[in-house]
């Protein structure tokens, strides 16, 4: 379910902000997205993929977007 993956994304980016020492307050400063919402994904787990994509350059996680979408889609064996 895509709820799912959203809370997932989010726990795993607390997770990468607390292994930094970050507070939300300073995450928001360096990565250019504004604290509101950075709680609300945290709490809510919505946010736009802009904003996303500045938290994960702040937390030097960026390299983790070049795996998104990259396994092409077989219909058959023989594709």
């Amino acid at each position: 379910m895509p709820g799912d993956v959203s809370a997932a994304i989010a726990e795993r980016m607390v997770a990468r902000r607390k292994e930094h020492k970050l507070s939300q307050t300073a995450l928001a400063r360096k990565s250019g997205v504004s604290l509101g919402s950075i709680r609300r994904f945290e709490q809510q787990h919505e946010i736009s993929l802009t904003a996303l994509i500045n938290i994960a350059f702040a937390l030097s996680c960026e390299q983790d977007f070049e795996t998104l979408f990259s396994q092409p889609y077989y219909a058959t064996i023989d594709d």
